[in-house]
């Protein structure tokens, strides 16, 4: 009989034992969410409605607050619902999927703000050039690429982990 076992689900590290904390944790954690949803939003809204706002800073900025708000809600959620029901599992599938979530928004991210600093460069340092070197495409094309080169590292990760199994 050969020996086979499979792992369905992890067990988290509980952030307290009593249940009071819990509950604790559970309205801090979701200050902290309905904090940052409110944040991102307004000022996705506000770059969105306001015309004034449609230019490059803002532009990553806009790019900047949807990640975020991505960032957060990767795992936040989870770990507000297993302190309010105190439970402590998440599955296999569900951690995979928010490792790949967390890495693909972090990773884009940090791309984001590079492309940030380069904007800031730009406008300090050559601002008479700042309207040719970036413009709505070239904007556009940058915040793309930042969004789909963060599946770069996710993916060859998964795919060299597929390999050595």
């Amino acid at each position: 009989m050969p020996n086979s076992s499979s792992i369905s689900e992890f067990l988290l590290l509980a952030l307290a034992d009593t249940r009071q904390l819990q509950l604790l944790h559970f309205w801090l954690l979701l200050g902290i969410y309905l904090a940052a949803l409110l944040g991102n939003g307004l000022i996705s809204t506000a770059v969105a409605c306001d015309h004034r706002l449609h230019t490059p800073m803002y532009f990553f900025l806009l790019n900047l607050a949807l990640l975020d708000l991505g960032c957060i809600s990767t795992t936040l959620p989870k770990a507000m619902a297993n302190a309010l029901w105190h439970t402590r599992a998440i599955s296999y599938t569900g951690c995979a999927a928010q490792v790949f979530f967390f890495f693909f928004f972090y990773s884009a991210e940090y791309s984001l703000l590079t492309i940030m600093s380069y904007d800031r460069y730009v406008a300090i340092c050559k601002p008479l050039h700042y309207g040719t070197l970036l413009g709505s495409r070239a904007c556009a094309t940058m915040a793309a690429a930042a969004w789909v080169l963060a599946f770069v590292p996710v993916v060859s990760t998964a795919a060299l982990r597929g390999c050595s199994q």
